[in-house]
């Protein structure tokens, strides 16, 4: 049997929050049974919705709290005014060994903050990285940065090449990911010179699975490569981009299947196909982005998710941390082998 591991949950962060994150941590109780809860948030927001769910409630640990990171409170200020929030009690039972992960709805920039401020980096690593994976022609891929940097330079690159291969290993199964630089073109000349840095150290060290030089944005669709690597603005942009022309292709398929009757007629025959469809772009099975390169385990899950949704990101803080991602981060950056930042010389 698998140990039994305790996740901790920001019950107040998210849109529909403290309910989706209840009724997703009852889905992924069933999925994981050995899984416990501590769970952050208000009482009388909270203990409601536990108390109407028994068997969730004996594997949850309730921990009550007034305090609120709000969606619009900068970073800074929920560093220094949040202490006693639910997110940041949920990122220091991870710290104190309390808990295994953390997972928050939450906002993204306040739960970096705190989650960097709390866990550390990784020796080794200059900058955590957003990581998240989503589908493709050829199953599926991960990509990062997806926002918590919005320029790196070659090494930042590198790191994350180390970081999204370990990701691929833990949570898609893949135990040689190929990866690739996200560039204007696939050959070698082109793209600004912190690229061609990066692609030079990625050929020369020795990391699991292949690396497969330059890729295109439509790459990323076709799965040429398991991770895509590339600074936090373009991957952010790229993200952004993805989810909007899925939910533009979603909306003319829809109004195509009303335009007449005939066409009400082919949605009916057609109807198995399409839910199959759904199913396999249905944005919650691909809901968790994790912070790699942080000294802990930290998902974020989409702000407007559902309970689906977050229990599935629930279900990558557990694989993050039974395939053991920390250690592989680890082993990897290891194997960089950098030289140490020079001493500086005083002068005057």
């Amino acid at each position: 049997m698998s140990e039994r591991i305790t996740i901790a949950l920001d019950a107040m962060g998210g849109d529909a929050a403290p309910g989706i994150v209840v009724d997703g941590a009852d889905i992924a109780r069933e999925r994981y049974p050995h899984v416990d809860f501590l769970v952050f948030g208000r009482a009388a927001d909270v203990e409601p919705l536990l108390a109407r769910k028994k068997q969730l409630q004996a594997v949850t640990t309730f921990v009550h709290t007034d305090s609120v990171v709000s969606p619009d409170d900068k970073p800074s200020i929920a560093l220094r005014s949040g202490r006693a929030s639910s997110m940041r009690l949920a990122i220091n039972a991870v710290h104190d060994g309390d808990a295994k992960g953390v997972v928050s709805a939450g906002n993204t920039g306040a739960l970096m903050a705190m989650s960097k401020f709390v866990l550390k980096t990784l020796p080794g690593v200059s900058r955590p990285a957003i990581a998240s994976y989503f589908p493709t022609l050829k199953g599926e891929s991960v990509m990062l940065d997806l926002g918590a940097n919005l320029s790196c330079d070659a090494d930042n690159l590198v790191d994350f090449a180390v970081m999204g291969s370990a990701f691929a290993r833990s949570v898609l199964g893949i135990m040689e990911p190929s990866y690739g630089l996200l560039n204007v073109g696939s050959e070698e000349k082109k793209g600004p010179e912190h690229l061609h840095e990066a692609s030079s150290i990625l050929r020369s060290v020795d990391l699991p699975g292949a690396f497969h030089g330059f890729v295109e944005g439509d790459d990323i669709g076709k799965g040429t490569v398991d991770v895509i690597v590339t600074d936090g603005f373009t991957g952010n942009v790229a993200l952004k981009t993805a989810e909007g022309t899925a939910k533009l292709i979603n909306q003319f398929v829809r109004e195509s299947f009303k335009s007449s009757l005939l066409a009400s007629l082919g949605y009916l025959l057609a109807r198995s196909a399409i839910k199959k469809l759904r199913v396999r772009v249905d944005p919650r099975r691909y809901n968790g982005a994790m912070f790699l390169g942080l000294n802990g385990i930290a998902v974020k899950s989409h702000g407007g998710t559902d309970a689906l949704g977050f229990a599935n990101a629930i279900g990558v803080a557990v694989d993050l941390y039974q395939q053991g991602i920390i250690e592989k981060i680890e082993a990897g950056i290891a194997t960089l082998q950098r030289d140490p930042p020079k001493a500086k010389i005083a002068t005057g």
